[in-house]
This record gives structure tokens, C-alpha cells and sequence, in this order.
């Protein structure tokens, strides 16, 4: 793979909700000023992740040009690489723009350290960005990002989400999940659904009275996906999962969570006045309407991903 240019997309700086100095007579604890310094910290290791990377790709032979996520408005094009500089969540939002012939990689640039959150556990959350999807930190960026362009390196195909809403297809691809529900966490969900083979064949439709409903790729399968009480699934599984949330009746308890083969869709009708369809998290998001229908499936574009080595090596489990 011929590396000519690449795009450099970073996790924006406002991310990190700290106090500045005029906030500072306002803290009124230790802890308080524990969290703003942990915070500060955060920030600053954030921006020497970017220097750090931006002075490797200076001695590289390749053309580049850093850009802010929050600055994308447009599908990205001709380029030969993305390098995301932050966390899953930079990773995730690069996949929404870009098709599968751009492959992207992800450089944690806080990690979480494990002293960290063991000294404040009784005080503070202090776990830092998480990155799943992320195939290098600091530590090791240099060397992968010189196998990838000496081609020693090749990506993994992960599978993407594809919606049509009232049977038109929605610009999104999902790479991690979505979720269906009412806009208002407090209210019900109203929605059936049932499966479609690529032979017309369909399972016995589901009523669903309850928080809502989500789907997840392989990828996001040890995301929110788990904490619900999901399963992880090999990560190039090209199945999906689903799992119906906090369901007020379980009549039909073994049709509430499963798997969408690679050869079926799902297709959901909604039935309240509002809901919203969150794809990859509360940033991208699409409003549905008592009546309207959804139909998901794999078989959106594939995304070209370097991941970690120790995903490669779990390639067995639920999903197929």
C-alpha cells in the first residue's frame, strides 16, 4: 500500500471540561482540587500525544495535514491513510466519513493508567480514554505507522451498519451501535420487529413494550452492547446483535436478544408520536415517528481498520 498523504484527525482540546483561573476561588475541597489537577492532566497529555505524533510524521516521507474532528463537515477524500489522535470516539466519528477504500488508524492519546485509578478509586472515577479500536499509543506509533507504510502491516475489514428509514437509506453507516428509543430516557418505547432472510423467509414478529432497543456490530459488541448483558462476538464477526432494553414484559424472553445473520435484516415498525434512532452515540441521531419503519442490516461498506494485535488473536465466540 503506496502512502502518499494522510490526514491527521485529532480529538478537539474542549473535550476536557476543566476550570480556568477565574474558576479556581471557586473550589471549595481538596477534592475539587484533586479533579482540576487530574483534569489539567489529561489535557496536557492529550496535547503531547499530538506534538509527539505530528514530530514523527515530520520525518516520515508522506504529505499530511492535521484537522479537528468537530471540524468535519464532508465525506473525506483522497487520502491514503486517517491517523486519529484520541480515543474510540475520534476513531468512530472518522468512520462517518469515509467509504472502504480509506484505511484508518487510531492513536490512543490518554490511556488509561491503571496506579491511577487504583490510588483514587475511593474518591473519583479516574479512567482515561478508552481505545478498543486503537492499534497504538505514543509508545509504539512510530513503529506501527512505519509497517503500515513499508505495507508490512495490512488492515482488518470490520462490519458497518446499514438503516433505511421508511425504505430510504440513511447517510450513516453504524461501526459500534444504535440505538432506537423514545427521546425521553423516563418513557416507553413502543415497537415490533421480525427478521427477513435473504430467501423472504421471517421469523415470528416480536411487540416490544420497553426502553428501547440496540444493535451492535461485532465491534461494539463489548461496548454498551455488554453492559447490558449482551455478549462480546469475534470482532470481523459480520453478524450483528440485538438486545431489547429493560423490557416491561418477557413474555417472549428468548426473542428479546440474538443475533442478526449476515444473510437477514431486521425490520422494526415504531409506534409512539416520537423516538430517535442514536447512531455510534448522542451525536449523530435521526427522528422517527408513530408508523415509521427501520430496517437494519450489515451490508453497509466494510471499514479498512489496523487494530490492536490481541483483537487478531480472539476470533471465536458467539457470533460467526
Amino acid at each position: 500500500m503506496a502512502m502518499r498523504k494522510l490526514l491527521l484527525l485529532l480529538k478537539p482540546f474542549d473535550i476536557y471540561p476543566v476550570w480556568r483561573s477565574e474558576g479556581l476561588s471557586r473550589l471549595k475541597t481538596p477534592l475539587e482540587s484533586q479533579v482540576l489537577r487530574y483534569l489539567e492532566n489529561r489535557l496536557k497529555v492529550h496535547k503531547d500525544a499530538i506534538k509527539f505524533c505530528q514530530d514523527v510524521l515530520r520525518d516520515k516521507p508522506v504529505e499530511w495535514e492535521p484537522i479537528f474532528r468537530n471540524d468535519l463537515s464532508r465525506p473525506i477524500s483522497d487520502v491514503d491513510l486517517i491517523v486519529t489522535v484520541g480515543g474510540d470516539g475520534t476513531l468512530l466519528q472518522a468512520s462517518h466519513f469515509i467509504d472502504d477504500s480509506i484505511p484508518v488508524i487510531g492513536v490512543n492519546s490518554d490511556p488509561t493508567q491503571v496506579d491511577e485509578v487504583k490510588e483514587f478509586s475511593n474518591e473519583f472515577d479516574a479512567t482515561r480514554s478508552t481505545g478498543y479500536l486503537c492499534a497504538a499509543t505514543i509508545n509504539n506509533f512510530e513503529q506501527v505507522l512505519d509497517s503500515i507504510i513499508e505495507g508490512r502491516r495490512v488492515p482488518s475489514q470490520l462490519s458497518r451498519m446499514l438503516m433505511r428509514l421508511n425504505s430510504k437509506q440513511l447517510p450513516t453507516y453504524g461501526l459500534n451501535d444504535i440505538l432506537i428509543a423514545h427521546p425521553c430516557p423516563a418513557s416507553v418505547s413502543r415497537f415490533s420487529f421480525k427478521l427477513k432472510g435473504n430467501d423472504q423467509s421471517f421469523s415470528r414478529i416480536v411487540h416490544c413494550r420497553s426502553s428501547g432497543l440496540r444493535v451492535s456490530t461485532a465491534a461494539g459488541s463489548t461496548a454498551a452492547m455488554l453492559s447490558a448483558g449482551g455478549f462480546p462476538m469475534p470482532i470481523l464477526s459480520r453478524d450483528l446483535q440485538y438486545l431489547v432494553r429493560e423490557p416491561i414484559s418477557a413474555e417472549t424472553s428468548s426473542l428479546l436478544h440474538g443475533l442478526v445473520k449476515s444473510d437477514q435484516s431486521m425490520g422494526l415498525t415504531w409506534f409512539c408520536k416520537e423516538g430517535v434512532i442514536y447512531i455510534d452515540g448522542s451525536h449523530v441521531c435521526y427522528s422517527v415517528k408513530n408508523g415509521d419503519t427501520v430496517e437494519v442490516s450489515s451490508k453497509a461498506p466494510i471499514l479498512k481498520v489496523f487494530l490492536p494485535d490481541h483483537l487478531l488473536q480472539h476470533t471465536t465466540g458467539k457470533g460467526s
